[in-house]
């Protein structure tokens, strides 16, 4: 009896101090069942990392703006526009002739790969991002090797890494680009096309085959050398997405900037931003050029971007890293 009462008491002991007790897998993330003072609690994993960014049950502020169901990647199945959003995409950057969206994404997707991009999120994934700006706040910082230890490595128009590795890194998974700031890649690098309008889309197809776009608002290279198996396009939809959740309407459009790093909480698990503010004397320039420049102007509503970002900071989803900090 005496052996019998022992054994009870180690059975009760270890149920009490085990923690997960059922583990139940869904399609994108693993159910833990825990057991404690007040019963049974169950908490959704999803993914493999200690904090997971797409975890709305931990910030009510993020939870009301994130939508884990909205495109992020243009494909030939999700291209067609809502009315709303298709007008106003089309009149974001208003260039004459401007071609005919259908007509533009049929030819998009035999030229690039047409497939569902980063549908793989799950309780076995921890995917760490950096989001790389440009800011002068990066000279000095050495933040090069911590830049390169990330899976992805997210990079913004003509940033370079050349002559910067110790600050910058040297490794580049995403390069994000518009026809005027687009510039030559590497065979491993993605290039991701953020489109502002459809002159953009046609601008992609000829820089791979005519070549004879060059001019925009201004002039733009006519070809450029990239993998174009390792194409992306960011879908219009996502655009207005940022614009209406997460800029609240302010500007007239997202920075190319803001929405990458709203872009790399869909698609990570973990994001580290760098190169994003001013410097540590509060001067706002880029580190590879010493021409001073605002995140406030006609177009971009920098302030209250920089006040979203600071906010994501606030409620962990983000760590920003600003070299003089």
């Amino acid at each position: 009896m005496m052996v019998l009462l022992k054994h009870r008491r180690y059975m009760t002991a270890l149920l009490s101090s085990t923690t997960i007790l059922l583990l139940l897998y869904f399609q994108n993330y693993l159910l833990v069942l825990t057991y404690g003072s007040s019963g049974f609690i169950s908490k959704k994993v999803l993914c493999a990392c200690s904090i997971c960014v797409t975890d709305r049950e931990n910030s009510i502020w993020f939870s009301e703006r994130y939508d884990p169901n909205i495109p992020l990647l243009l494909n030939s199945t999700n291209s067609v526009l809502r009315a709303n959003v298709s007008r106003w995409w089309k009149e974001l950057q208003i260039v004459p002739n401007a071609g005919n969206y259908t007509e533009v994404v049929d030819q998009l997707f035999p030229l690039f790969p047409d497939k569902e991009h980063y549908s793989d999120a799950g309780p076995d994934r921890c995917r760490t991002c950096a989001v790389v700006g440009n800011s002068g706040n990066l000279l000095g910082s050495n933040y090069g090797p911590l830049i390169d230890f990330h899976n992805f490595v997210m990079r913004i128009n003509k940033g370079p890494t050349e002559g910067y590795e110790k600050d910058v890194g040297s490794k580049t998974t995403h390069r994000i680009v518009y026809p005027e700031s687009a510039m030559d890649l590497d065979n491993s690098t993605h290039l991701v096309l953020f489109p502002f309008k459809i002159l953009d889309m046609q601008w992609l197809i000829s820089a791979f085959t005519t070549k004879n776009i060059t001019q925009t608002y201004t002039e733009v290279p006519s070809t450029i050398k990239a993998n174009k198996d390792k194409v992306m396009i960011l879908h219009p939809e996502f655009i207005r997405y940022v614009y209406d959740n997460w800029a609240e309407g302010h500007g007239l459009y997202p920075s190319t900037g803001f929405l990458t790093l709203i872009f790399a909480l869909h698609i990570c698990d973990e994001v580290n931003v760098f190169g994003f503010g001013a410097t540590s004397d509060g001067i706002w320039h880029h580190y590879f050029e010493k021409i001073l420049t605002s995140y406030e102007n006609s177009i971009h509503a920098g302030q209250f971007e920089n006040e979203t970002i600071n906010r994501l900071q606030q409620e962990n989803k983000i760590l920003m890293h600003k070299g003089w900090t």
